[in-house]
């Protein structure tokens, strides 16, 4: 973990310009001294509302908000939109206490435009003391700064154009986050999979929602790792329901999977899965976080792995990080197949470019082509 002190930090050249949107002084202090605390980072703005915000952002040109939900005058659900408008490519987190109310406003902020959401400590004492708090904060911070700075507006779908698919080998990719990479793509999918897996992050519910909203009804189970705290996740299985053709729920110590449903890692749990005679069970356990998540999704690909090898499909989507490469590299040499979306309907192109990158896709696609191909390959006849 990084250490955080309030000592002054000198500060990059290109440094990410931060606004800090909190109606408590003493949180917005607080939240400026932990980002202060890296170099590549700069708090420029420290307002009370959202009102104010949309008045500054008209002069001054920000990266990245952090943005707090419950505020007078303005609060932060209202103040998103205005923001966006004022500034289509800055990346705004929600930044908001653990309860169900603050989640449901978070998860909703998200199909609005926010970026990103993070749980705050309840109390002043706490968020000085949350160095995992901290840690997550600045990361995610320099992680949408550094899309901020690519201009990206909120992910649109690709216009027209065949998705970039290999049937034996296929023309390198060239990417933009990852310059100096080449993208080759495996052999397509050989087998009809008995389960289709989906690792998600930063970006990850609205992605869920296009994929799953469109993808109809299929007869396998469907397993996602999203990385979200508790609450978030339970709520997120709620809103899979209401827009999937089937059941959605978080995943139960246990629980044998049923075909034709979803089941989402529970947040605070990581999520595996054995084989008991004809049945794959769920086991949730908190072993140490994974690539600095719990749930994580390399735990999950690699349980996976050992139960259908090759009958695996693997979706990695958007996300901050490079959780599911270890997992992927497990699921491919089984004889698994990984798809990767791409960069530009991505909201940030870690985990996706990080699987792209080594090679492991047999194909990588915008955020709206996704489900059809996915109903393509699980709807094939055996093989």
């Amino acid at each position: 973990m990084n250490s955080f002190t309030t000592d002054k930090v000198e500060k990059s050249d290109n440094a990410y310009r931060i606004m800090v949107v909190d109606d408590s002084a003493v949180i917005r202090g607080l939240l400026t001294r932990i980002l202060e605390s890296d170099p590549k980072v700069s708090v420029v703005e420290s307002v009370a509302n959202g009102e104010i915000a949309v008045k500054r952002l008209n002069n001054r040109d920000i990266d990245v908000i952090v943005l707090d939900i419950e505020m007078p005058v303005m609060d932060g659900l209202t103040a998103l939109p205005k923001l966006l408008e004022v500034q289509p490519s800055v990346q705004i987190i929600m930044a908001s206490t653990l309860t169900r109310k603050n989640a449901e406003i978070s998860l909703r902020a998200m199909r609005l435009g926010a970026a990103d959401y993070i749980p705050k400590p309840t109390s002043s004492g706490a968020l000085t003391k949350a160095s995992d708090f901290k840690y997550e904060l600045v990361e995610k911070v320099k992680a949408l700064g550094q899309v901020a700075r690519a201009g990206k507006k909120a992910p649109q779908p690709a216009e027209g154009g065949a998705p970039q698919r290999a049937k034996v080998k296929a023309a390198p990719v060239q990417s933009t986050l990852y310059p100096n990479k080449e993208i080759g793509l495996r052999k397509d999918v050989i087998h009809k999979p008995d389960l289709l897996a989906i690792g998600s992050s930063t970006g990850g519910p609205q992605a869920l929602f296009d994929v799953l909203g469109s993808l109809g009804v299929i007869s396998q189970p469907v397993v996602i790792t999203q990385h979200m705290p508790a609450t978030f996740t339970a709520l997120l299985a709620e809103h899979i329901a209401r827009v999937a053709d089937m059941p959605s729920k978080e995943g139960e110590e246990g629980e044998v999977l049923k075909g034709g449903h979803i089941y989402l890692a529970p947040g605070g749990y990581h999520m595996v899965f054995e084989k008991q005679g004809t049945n794959t069970v769920i086991r949730l356990n908190q072993d140490a976080p994974e690539n600095f998540c719990r749930p994580a999704v390399d735990p999950m690909l690699r349980s996976l792995s050992k139960i259908y090898g090759s009958r695996l499909l693997v979706l990695i989507l958007t996300g901050m990080g490079s959780d599911g490469l270890r997992g992927s590299e497990v699921v491919t040499a089984a004889g698994g197949s990984v798809i990767a979306q791409d960069e530009q309907t991505s909201v940030v192109w870690g985990m996706p470019g990080a699987v792209a990158t080594a090679g492991l896709c047999s194909a990588v696609l915008p955020i709206k082509q996704m489900a059809s191909n996915v109903r393509q390959l699980v709807l094939r006849s055996a093989a």
